[in-house]
């Protein structure tokens, strides 16, 4: 049971059949042993990635485009990645890491795939961007439609960011309505509106809400506890008629990974019927990862829109908002309702994103990603209880996550109990060893189909390791 294995570990889990384990397709995944073993590795340093890392401060702010990526909240140097491959990754030093983030997500048939990568350079010698439709729009809009539960219609954006951005608008333009209520620790992207209590990087970086968002932009904005029910019941009492939409990830990865508890979902869904809200989705993350269908086939809840990103365009910028008809009919120029593109819809996301959705379709995917991520994150608790850490983890086919706490966690106040000076030493650690967790105890990790038995021993072992030095 998925339940029992996440509720054994610590957070709490709805119950659901455990799909069986298969691994018929472990002879045509990508295979890249360690370059050394424990005991073999030597000589790990950073010092071109410090080189690298000094001169990009003097031409980014904090040296990267993206905060987390600047390790603030683990400490110690930023590596500097040169290439991937498979379930690995190389830093600019030489070092060799098992990756466990996968480029935040998209890469769940594996970094740098032979064949997604033999179909980019196929469509590239048409052209990367053409700025006008392309029959490769209408194949990948075919397969969205024909996996997600609740998408009758599709836009194609860039980013995740940028999908949730207009999916709200959307909401707001099809109820007339302008409140929106969000959870505490979620992340919906940058956008105004959402910067209030929002999670990861904002999370990751202790700040608080973001300066420069007028407070016009986020006085609509009402906030909850993930998993508390009788707060958003409140919320929605309060606020009778007012409420254009709720949007929530379906299993929290932005602050760190918290699954919903039984009824959560169901109760969030009848919530919202009742008051003539829409229920948003927000499955940039979960979207094609906890199963082909998404959280929404996988809990068997359907959203009235939802957003996609990561997956779907294979490891490029992309971005999708979609749900019913009659509503996506307001998006423009079929309604009112403006929002538009440069690159959206463009050959390459779509090649990448089209790609990626065949192999996951192939029999035995979402079995084998449980069946290594069950064994990555038992392993891994198994070991830091040993070495007397409070500790607590859960997955759900390929998403995963762990605290330091004893747990349960169940929402962003819950996570903030873990010892997060303790996990940027272990995060230290684990890099010395050659293991690449997400650098923030406030994100999800995730599995691909290139990741092996091989790998998960090695992450456990060096985790048994670490727990003993820390």
């Amino acid at each position: 049971m998925a339940g029992a294995l996440a509720g054994s570990l610590g957070i709490g889990l709805p119950c659901s059949t455990k799909l069986s384990h298969t691994t018929s397709r472990s002879s045509r995944l990508v295979r890249v042993k360690m370059a050394a073993t424990l005991d073999e590795k030597k000589n790990f340093t950073l010092k071109k990635s410090e080189e690298a890392f000094k001169a990009a401060k003097e031409l980014m702010p904090g040296g990267v485009n993206s905060p987390v990526r600047a390790f603030k909240s683990v400490g110690g140097q930023p590596i500097i990645i040169d290439s991937v491959k498979g379930s690995h990754m190389w830093d600019i030093d030489g070092n060799e890491y098992v990756d466990y983030v996968g480029s935040w997500g998209p890469a769940i048939i594996g970094h740098a795939d032979d064949e997604v990568l033999a179909a980019l350079a196929e469509t590239m010698k048409k052209g990367t961007s053409f700025g006008a439709p392309c029959l490769l729009e209408n194949v990948l809009a075919e397969m969205v439609i024909s996996a997600v539960p609740s998408i009758e219609m599709v836009r194609f954006v860039n980013s995740g960011t940028e999908a949730c951005m207009g999916v709200l608008r959307l909401a707001r333009a099809y109820t007339g309505k302008e409140k929106l209520v969000k959870f505490e620790g979620c992340y919906h992207g940058h956008a105004d509106p959402f910067l209030v209590k929002a999670g990861s990087g904002v999370a990751t970086l202790g700040l608080p809400d973001s300066p420069g968002v007028p407070k016009a932009a986020t006085s609509e904005t009402l906030t909850a506890p993930f998993n508390d029910i009788s707060a958003v019941e409140s919320i929605f009492n309060a606020n009778k008629g007012e409420i254009a939409a709720l949007i929530l990830e379906p299993v929290v990865g932005n602050s760190g990974f918290i699954p919903p508890k039984p009824d959560f979902l169901n109760a969030i869904r009848i919530l919202t019927k009742e008051n003539n809200a829409l229920l948003i989705f927000d499955e940039v993350m979960t979207g094609f990862r906890l199963s082909y269908g998404g959280a929404q086939e996988y809990f068997g809840i359907t959203p009235d829109l939802t957003t996609l990103g990561k997956i779907i365009g294979g490891g490029l910028p992309v971005g999708a908002y979609g749900g019913r008809r009659e509503i996506m009919e307001m998006v423009a120029p079929a309604g009112p309702m403006y929002q538009a593109g440069t690159l959206s819809g463009n050959p390459l996301a779509m090649t990448a994103g089209i790609h990626t959705l065949k192999r996951l379709k192939e029999p035995g995917t979402y079995e084998y990603l449980d069946k290594i991520t069950s064994e990555l994150v038992e392993g891994l608790v198994a070991a830091g209880k040993k070495a007397g850490h409070a500790i607590c983890g859960g997955s759900i086919n390929g998403m995963f996550g762990f605290f330091f706490t004893d747990g349960p966690v169940y929402n962003f106040e819950d996570a903030k109990r873990s010892d997060t000076a303790k996990f940027g030493r272990f995060y230290r650690g684990m890099l010395e060893q050659g293991v690449y967790f997400a650098p923030s105890q406030y994100e999800a990790g995730f599995t691909s189909l290139a990741h092996t038995s091989e790998d998960v021993q090695h992450t456990i072992a060096a985790a048994e390791k670490v727990f003993k030095q820390i």
